[in-house]
């Protein structure tokens, strides 16, 4: 059975790092939970998706208002396990958002994706997506502070 849960302890957050460290390799384990709690503080929500194999999927977002858009609920991190791709575990979390942002009255739903990431991105339009812009970016400091 699976089930979206919502990471509040720092044992469902921690359970959360194989996930997320597979989007985002630079994570450190014993820098996860602080961080998670850090961005918590700035208004971050992280969801899970766990089926019988554990925490196989997450979701990280946050919802804020934007002069251009509206009230939107931003998708910061969406992943599932390698192992568990085309499991309809990362759809499931898709619907849960878009009926998140609805039920908290979100004109918008928006996320960025890395161009090399195509199975991520049909997932994407097949869920009503549009591609809408380019995210520009720059480093500002080449040597990142640590969490």
């Amino acid at each position: 059975m699976r089930e979206i849960l919502n990471a509040e302890s720092e044992e469902e957050i921690s359970a959360c790092f194989p996930v997320l460290h597979a989007l985002r390799p630079h994570l450190v384990e014993g820098e996860f939970v602080e961080r998670v709690r850090q961005q918590q503080s700035q208004g971050y929500h992280l969801r899970y998706l766990r089926d019988s194999r554990g925490v196989v999927a997450a979701a990280g977002f946050r919802i804020l208002d934007f002069l251009a858009w509206g009230r939107v609920l931003y998708v910061d991190d969406l992943v599932t396990l390698p192992e568990a791709r085309q499991s309809g575990c990362g759809g499931a979390l898709m619907d849960w958002l878009i009926a998140h942002a609805r039920e908290q009255r979100c004109d918008e739903l928006h996320l960025d994706s890395g161009f090399p990431r195509h199975a991520a991105h049909r997932l994407y339009l097949k869920h009503g997506l549009q591609i809408s812009c380019l995210h520009f970016s720059t480093k500002l400091n080449p040597n990142p502070r640590p969490a």
